[in-house]
């Protein structure tokens, strides 16, 4: 099974993507992740990303569709979750070519709900373990008394320096404008499941997991 997940920054795709790796083994391909294996592997899309990088240039799509392309020819346990990719219509052509080119179908398109005024609050709320990126947040889950993060016991925690309201609005509208014209793209092809990005966690993945059954 292979899903993208939609949203724009905070809706919580990447503690979702980890739920589903853990509970359904599938495998989190996040461009940025990629990008930063790939320029540390002696390979030539190695050599090719680090170049781009080092000459402070974008990596082009077919770069990018190159490193999923690496993925799809690997063993893929329980399914790809895009996560960041696609950001455009042409990105999303490609990626349908890509899988189409080797037997696989996009079998979801989930995009994460929110309204903005409370996306705002939840993310100028936000911190992370410096350690192992659990996130937390002042109001909904509190780092715990004791100060240690509860999945790994450390001590040191970040927030970005960009999470805060007017930052935020600025990172929405880039994403509404370059995002936006995927949702009618994958509507019209019948792909398209929203769920409620604001809800409790376990609700979300409970609502996320009825979407993958076919529910």
């Amino acid at each position: 099974m292979n899903i993208i997940l939609l949203g724009p920054p905070g809706a919580g795709k990447g503690t979702q993507a980890r739920r589903l790796v853990e509970a359904r083994d599938m495998i989190q391909l996040s461009t940025g992740d990629m990008l930063r294996q790939a320029r540390e592997a002696d390979t030539e899309m190695g050599h090719r990303v680090a170049e781009v990088m080092d000459r402070g240039e974008l990596v082009t799509d077919d770069i990018v569709i190159g490193l999923i392309e690496e993925r799809l020819e690997t063993d893929r346990k329980g399914g790809l979750i895009f996560d960041g990719f696609p950001r455009t219509l042409g990105q999303a052509d490609a990626l349908g070519e890509l899988l189409e080119r080797h037997g696989e179908t996009l079998d979801a398109v989930i995009e994460m709900k929110v309204e903005d005024d409370a996306l705002v609050k939840r993310i100028s709320a936000r911190a992370t373990c410096a350690n192992c990126g659990a996130v937390y947040n002042d109001v909904t889950k509190p780092i715990p008394e004791d100060g240690k993060c509860a999945e790994c016991g450390g001590t040191e925690f970040s927030r970005r320096a960009d999470d805060n309201a007017e930052s935020l609005k600025q990172r929405l509208l880039e994403y509404y404008k370059k995002t936006s014209p995927l949702l009618g793209y994958y509507y019209a092809k019948g792909r398209l499941r929203c769920v409620d990005g604001l809800a409790e966690i376990d609700t979300v993945g409970e609502e996320i997991g009825k979407v993958l059954n076919g529910g």
